[in-house]
This record gives structure tokens, sequence and C-alpha cells, in this order.
């Protein structure tokens, strides 16, 4: 899908993004509407220290002892192949998954998948939530059961408990194959930064573009003794977030979410932003919004 027409937009407004692998993209994209852009990097990609699990996955597949695979990121697709590589070639492994249910949570897995030549059972659609994957699931029941089942989930840096728990009501024996994890960037003085400048309200808008993000900013802030300071300049100050993941746990740590875009990409996001952000703040700032 083409991104949107570009408006006028931010005019100024300091717009903070903890964006780590596409922090370059998100400046230019925030500074070509003309936003200033402040981008600390807020996580750093880390292999797991033992793939215990997932090389005991690859094993059982190979065994034939799994119905149905999620893959739930495309980068940890890509990973786990490489990772099945230890033990067998990547053509063993495509048709080990040849022989079972495959199921990608949206279109990067998909997207994975495809360069590996797997064809996926059922794609999730956006915004490809846990609650979208078990609703997919529920309407395709025939085709890919669930009761009685083994399943794969291909995991991304934490377990989705609420996947997990639904998959096992409905029946599933439910394997977790954690695959990498994220950890903290090795500098964290940007994300300090952040954080300081959050608190003396110098942030007009910050861009949420996954769930680690909120964690990881709130861990810096708490080992700074800066969260009440931090929560204070959340208020005065818009907050998109890319999508309903994302905005589920701006919500669960106590943060109120003033806009996500109509599609989980970066361009819409700072799109929906650049359209909406000086009546949103003016309102934010006289306490009609959030």
């Amino acid at each position: 899908m083409a991104e949107p027409t570009r408006p006028a937009g931010l005019d100024g407004l300091r717009v903070l993004s903890l964006e780590s692998r596409r922090a370059r993209e998100m400046t230019k994209l925030i500074e070509s509407y003309g936003g200033r852009a402040m981008v600390a990097p807020s996580m750093r990609e880390v292999p797991l220290e033992s793939n215990t699990e997932a090389l005991e996955f690859g094993r059982a597949l190979a065994a034939g002892r799994f119905d149905m695979v999620i893959f739930l990121t495309g980068v940890g697709t890509r990973a786990l192949a490489r990772l099945m590589e230890a033990l067998y070639p990547v053509e063993e492994f495509t048709r080990a998954l040849g022989k079972v249910g495959i199921v990608a949570r949206g279109p990067k897995p998909l997207a994975a998948l495809h360069e590996l030549g797997v064809s996926a059972t059922l794609a999730v659609p956006e915004p490809s939530t846990w609650r979208d994957l078990l609703r997919a699931l529920d309407e395709n029941e025939h085709s890919l059961p669930l009761k009685g089942r083994s399943v794969a989930v291909q995991e991304y840096g934490a377990a989705n408990p609420e996947l997990l728990a639904g998959l096992a009501e409905r029946g599933a024996r439910v394997t977790r194959v954690p695959v990498y994890q994220w950890a903290l960037p090795e500098d964290v003085g940007p994300l300090r930064a952040a954080v300081e400048a959050i608190a003396r309200a110098e942030i007009d808008m910050a861009l949420f573009t996954t769930s680690v993000q909120v964690v990881h900013l709130l861990r810096v802030a708490r080992e700074m003794n800066c969260e009440q300071d931090l929560r204070r300049g959340f208020a005065a100050m818009v907050v998109g977030s890319i999508g309903p993941v994302t905005s589920d746990e701006l919500r669960r740590q106590g943060f109120h979410v003033d806009f996500e875009p109509a599609h989980p990409k970066m361009g819409f996001l700072v799109n929906e932003a650049a359209k909406r952000a000086g009546a949103m703040l003016d309102q934010k700032r006289r306490g009609i919004l959030g």
C-alpha cells in the first residue's frame, strides 16, 4: 500500500521517537513534515544465550511432532531459519514446515516465509494483534483445528501470555519457541536525555512504534528516580501509537494514547501526527484531551 500524501504538518513541534533499527528513517520522516526530531534508540536485539528451546523445536519439527507453527515476527522467522542450519540444511527445515499448518501474524512474517519458499496456511490481517490471531484461528477452525493439536509459537523477545492462554483454552498443546530478546542499548545516554526532556516538558509529541519502547523508557526513568516527573511530562504532550499492541502496553503502564494511524506503519503514524498535532496539543494543554 502506498504511503499517504504528505500534508503540511509538524511546524517546529518537538517530536520524540524511540526507534532503534529505523532511527534514521524516522528522523527523516519527522523532519520532512517540519518537526524537530529527537530520536533516542531504546532497544537492542540480543540473541538468547541458550537456544535450547529453539533447537529442540527444530528436532521435534523434523520428527513430525508438531501440527502447527505460528510465526509472530519477520525478524524472528529469519533468525529461527538461520538457527536451524545448526541442525540440518535449510531445505529440510522448509520441507518440515510444508507438512504442518503455518500461521503468519501479519505481513512481516509472511514476507520472511515467502523468502524461504514457505506458503502460509493462514495470514492474520492487520492490525495483527494476538486477538486478531485468535479470531482468525476461530474462523478457520475446520482447516486449522487447535483442540488436541501440538502448536509451536515463535516468540519475539517476550512471551505473550494472553496468546498462549488463548491457544491453551482452545485445547492446543503449546510450545514456546523463543528466538531473541530485547535489551537496553549499549549507550543509554540518548534515552536518559529523552526522559529528562519529557520531565522538563520539552517534548510536544512522542511516537511509539513498539511496546518494548514503553517498557524501556519507564525502566530508565525509574533508574534515574524520574518516573513521577516523566508521568507529569506525558500529561502535557501528545502520545501517538503505531497500533493496538503498543497502545495496550501504554495503557497498561498508565499512559493515555491520543491517536493511532489507520494502518500500523511508520509513514502513516507520522502522517497522522502531522494532520492532527497542532489541534491535539492545544486541546491537551487546555485539559480537554487526555
